[in-house]
């Protein structure tokens, strides 16, 4: 009889144990929670779901009012052709499959951002001519976007340099055979442009083997206001 007791007083101290136990267990899982919800609902709303912002052309940083995003690419040797992009669209590229050895142009609306017209020109065994035609029937008030690919200077006679001076260009003089340049001017424009690369074609600083490395710039151009 004792030990029949004595056995039950056992089970009711393990089962109170177990008992003991399992609602520790349970209190501790409510308090978790309860502070994982209250973390969660302290969190500002812009921190549950922060995503990078995205400007257009993919610029670093949105331009303010009143100007157009831009992005320009020389192309890559003789492989890669150039990339031009206007306010979030793709104007040139070969993708498009519209860029070609020598210089690509696109003339853009500068009040509007519209893209006029595209085109490129063989410097290396085309004709200089036609070049030069396109660039004294720009209207004033155009945006002018260049970029080279592959050689951009073999035929560029003295007149097509100083046509292209005169949108702002301060390199194009001095551009010679397989240079990379990228360059974004304007017809009617008073000073040099700000917005211009060139790297020249050189032995001991190129990145491929007959060609410098690839030129990329982007920036707010202004819109025009009258």
């Amino acid at each position: 009889m004792f030990r029949a007791g004595g056995m039950l007083k056992v089970a009711v101290l393990i089962l109170a144990f177990l008992l003991a136990v399992f609602l520790a267990f349970q209190l501790l899982e409510i308090n978790v929670e309860f502070k994982l919800v209250s973390l969660a609902r302290s969190l500002p709303a812009n921190e549950e779901h922060t995503k990078p912002a995205v400007h257009k052309c993919g610029l670093s940083k949105a331009c303010p009012p009143g100007h157009f995003a831009f992005k320009l690419a020389s192309g890559a040797a003789s492989v890669v052709g150039p990339r031009m992009c206007l306010e979030d669209k793709l104007l040139m590229s070969g993708v498009k499959n519209n860029v070609g050895r020598g210089i690509n142009i696109a003339l853009i609306n500068g009040k509007t951002g519209e893209l006029l017209k595209t085109a490129f020109y063989d410097m290396w065994a085309g004709d200089v001519e036609p070049f030069i035609k396109f660039l004294k029937e720009i209207e004033d008030g155009t945006i002018i976007m260049i970029a080279s690919f592959d050689d951009p200077a073999t035929k560029l006679n003295d007149e097509a340099r100083k046509l292209i001076a005169d949108l702002g260009s301060s390199a194009v003089g001095n551009l010679g055979f397989r240079d990379n340049w990228i360059f974004l001017g304007g017809k009617g424009i008073k000073t040099k442009s700000p917005f211009e690369q060139h790297i020249k074609n050189s032995a001991d600083t190129n990145k491929y083997e007959g060609w410098p490395e690839v030129l990329e710039m982007e920036g707010c151009v202004p819109q025009r206001q009258d």
